[in-house]
């Protein structure tokens, strides 16, 4: 009996025993896996520490022994900066003398108001064959050599044209934006008739420079400024008033783009005044010159790594309804902007006829094909001796020094 208690007893403290070895295990475990844990940490700190260091090197380049810190570059993001370039281009097309109207004396029946009478009134007829070209660009301009007014009270003189108001839905279907008033034909009908155009073009929401009006659009973010002159003087007054005028524009980084309406009629090359003109205007700060009046083209002149076309000739036309020379184009300027500066001016022409057929005026402007296209071609490149390149319809490029 005793023996078999005090075998009970030595089982309790074995089992006793054995639970507090295992117990000491435990907490001998714990610690262990601290410490190894606490050490890997500061181990790894101690790395990131050392590699940092690492970094911190000396500039090759230097005479001291100076470190510099290398820069650290996180390549999971594109890197943004401040200068990044912003390259934009503007489209720009130009045409001469659009004359939408009559005078009174010249037969009706072959006049331009009747073409479009006897088509029920379809004003989108005049430069239905041109259109897509202008709907193509950014902007296009021309030259308004008319009056829209049904005023009767004439000025006195050779010529007097006129139409409805309803004839300045023509520019609007004709993709026109702007349109110059600065020529000898805006006050035929003197001052009710100049106030009747321009009601008649804001009605259309047609813009218009000259005769005291700037055009000043924001085009794909850049800043241009239409100025119109009749430029049949170089007095200094009239010089003076030019220069202010770009210069006020200029101050907008604006590019300036002048119509003077100037020269001698039927008269291919340019006369002195206008020559003169164009490039005091360049000196003072304009980008692009644009002529008409003559009816006839004359050439192309590079002048400054700036531009001037000296007559665009005729266009839409009801001022004569056989002309002997139908010879035109679309003057056209690719401008080139990096960071909203000028940095480069693409010139072309389209060659065109004033007319869709060769034995008659029909007032529709047509693009030439063929050997007419290569004749006119050949014959804008003859009058344009100071161009500096060969003009065609590919577009060449003029690099800009502001």
């Amino acid at each position: 009996m005793k023996r078999s208690r005090f075998r009970i007893i030595n089982r309790k403290k074995a089992i006793k025993n054995i639970s507090l070895l295992v117990f000491c295990c435990i907490i001998l475990t714990t610690v262990a896996v601290k410490a190894v844990s606490y050490s890997l940490k500061k181990f790894n700190e101690y790395t990131i520490s050392k590699e940092a260091k690492s970094t911190t090197l000396k500039d090759p380049s230097s005479n001291t022994d100076e470190p510099y810190n290398s820069p650290v570059v996180d390549n999971s993001k594109p890197v943004e900066t401040s200068t990044a370039v912003k390259s934009t281009e503007v489209l720009l097309s130009a045409v001469g003398d659009c004359t939408i109207g009559t005078d009174s004396k010249f037969d009706y029946a072959t006049s331009l108001p009747e073409v479009v009478s006897n088509s029920n009134k379809d004003f989108s007829y005049y430069f239905e064959n041109v259109y897509s070209i202008f709907e193509s660009d950014d902007v296009t301009i021309a030259n308004l050599e008319t009056t829209f007014t049904d005023s009767t009270d004439k000025a006195e003189k050779q010529f007097n044209f006129k139409a409805s108001s309803d004839f300045a839905k023509s520019l609007t279907l004709g993709s026109i934006e702007g349109v110059n008033l600065s020529n000898n034909h805006i006050y035929d009908y003197k001052e009710k008739g100049f106030k009747d155009t321009k009601l008649a073009l804001q009605k259309e929401k047609v813009n218009y420079f000259g005769e005291g009006s700037k055009w000043t659009p924001k085009i794909k973010g850049q800043s241009f400024g239409f100025l119109g002159y009749r430029g049949w003087s170089t007095e200094q007054s009239f010089l003076n008033g030019v220069k202010k005028d770009i210069a006020e524009l200029k101050k907008t980084n604006s590019v300036v783009i002048i119509n003077f309406h100037w020269g001698n009629e039927s008269q291919y090359y340019p006369i002195d005044a206008q020559t003169q003109l164009a490039r005091f205007a360049i000196d003072n700060g304009a980008d692009i010159i644009l002529g008409h009046h003559p009816h006839v083209i004359q050439g192309i002149e590079q002048y400054k790594n700036r531009i001037i076309a000296y007559s665009l000739g005729n266009f839409c036309f009801g001022g004569n309804s056989n002309p002997k020379d139908k010879t035109t184009f679309i003057f056209q300027s690719n401008l080139k902007f990096t960071s909203n500066k000028l940095t480069a001016i693409g010139v072309r022409v389209i060659p065109c006829s004033i007319s869709s057929v060769d034995y008659k005026n029909d007032y529709r402007p047509t693009p030439l094909k063929g050997d007419a296209k290569i004749t006119t071609l050949s014959s804008l490149n003859t009058l344009s001796q100071n161009s500096g390149f060969k003009i065609s319809d590919k577009f060449f490029y003029i690099n800009v020094n502001n």
